[in-house]
C-alpha cells in the first residue's frame, strides 16, 4: 500500500551539539499542525532542502517545485528518524549526523539558527519493538542511534534488550534510557569489522529474539548475513536496512542503494 505523506514546514526552536558528529534540532510552529507520530519508534520524516539561492520561497511544496522549476534547483530529499514528538507543546525533535560538509542535511544542521525553516514530509513508520518477544537486539552507529534510543525507552521493566553499537570514538557515545535490562556495548571504527565482531561475540539469549539492525551499509550486511546464516533468524524478526554507505555522498549511494540492498538479500537464504 502507497503512503501518502503530508507536506509541513517547521522552523527551528532550538539546536544542540550532542557529540562532536551529532546535532539535535528541535523544530516547532504552526506548520506541523496536525503531525501525528505513529504508534512505532523508527517513525521517519522525508526533508526537502532547499538549494541556496533556489528562486522559490522557503516554504514550498516540493511537487509545486519539481513541475515549475528545473532539476538543478530541486530541493535535495533526505530520510531522519524521529527522535522525539512533544504533542503537548508540538515539538519535532531530530538527531543529525556531521561530518564537516559531506551531505546536505548535515551541514545544514550545523549551521541551523532559530527560526530557520524547514520543509518535511510524513511521517511514515515501520519498527517498534515486539512485546511478545522474549528478548531485544538492536544494533548501527550514529545514524541508528535515534531509533534505538528511542526502542530503548519504551521497553518495559523486566524486558531484555542487547545493544551493539559503533561509532568512532568515546567522545561520540551517548546515554541511553530505559527501564529493560540492558547489555549494552559501544565499539570504535578503529579496526575493521569491529561491530560484527561484537555481534558475534553476544553471549546469545534463549527465547525468541526481535532485531534491529540498521547503519553504515556494509557493516550491517555483514551483521545481517551472520544473523541469519549462523544465528538462525528469519527475515521476519529483524528490521533491517542500510542508511548510508562509506566513501559515498547522499545522492551517489541513492543511486546505487536499491542494487546494493538486491545483492543484500541475497547473501543468505
Amino acid at each position: 500500500m502507497r503512503v501518502t505523506f503530508v507536506v509541513m514546514h517547521a522552523q527551528v526552536v532550538s539546536t544542540t551539539r550532542l557529540t562532536p558528529g551529532m546535532v539535535r534540532i528541535v523544530l516547532g510552529g504552526e506548520g506541523l499542525a496536525g503531525f501525528t507520530m505513529p504508534d512505532s519508534t523508527d517513525a521517519y520524516v522525508n526533508l526537502a532542502l532547499r538549494p541556496d539561492g533556489a528562486p522559490y520561497d522557503e516554504v514550498f511544496d516540493p511537487r509545486v517545485v519539481r513541475d515549475e522549476h528545473p532539476k538543478d534547483v530541486w530541493p535535495l530529499r533526505r530520510r531522519y528518524t524521529v527522535r522525539a514528538w512533544d504533542a503537548a507543546r508540538g515539538l519535532l525533535t531530530l538527531d543529525f549526523v556531521v561530518h564537516g560538509d559531506r551531505g546536505a542535511a548535515g551541514p545544514w544542521a550545523a549551521r541551523a539558527q532559530p527560526g530557520d525553516v524547514l520543509v518535511l514530509e510524513g511521517p511514515g513508520a515501520g519498527y517498534r519493538p515486539d512485546p511478545e518477544a522474549d528478548w531485544h537486539l538492536l544494533v548501527g552507529d550514529e545514524s541508528a542511534l535515534p531509533a534505538i534510543a528511542a526502542s530503548l525507552e519504551v521497553l518495559p521493566r523486566g524486558a531484555r534488550a542487547v545493544v551493539r553499537l559503533v561509532c568512532d570514538s568515546v567522545a561520540h557515545q551517548l546515554p541511553l534510557a530505559t527501564d529493560a535490562d540492558l547489555d549494552l556495548l559501544w565499539v570504535h571504527r578503529d579496526r575493521p569489522d569491529a561491530l560484527l565482531d561484537a555481534v558475534r561475540s553476544v553471549d546469545w539469549p534463549e527465547g525468541r529474539v526481535h532485531a534491529f539492525v540498521h547503519g553504515e551499509a556494509d557493516e550491517i550486511r555483514a551483521v545481517r548475513a551472520h544473523l541469519l546464516g549462523e544465528r538462525g533468524l528469519t527475515r521476519q524478526q529483524m528490521s533491517c536496512s542500510p542508511y548510508w554507505r562509506h566513501d559515498m555522498d547522499d545522492e551517489a549511494w541513492r543511486r546505487v542503494k536499491k542494487d546494493f540492498v538486491a545483492a543484500m538479500e541475497a547473501d543468505a537464504p
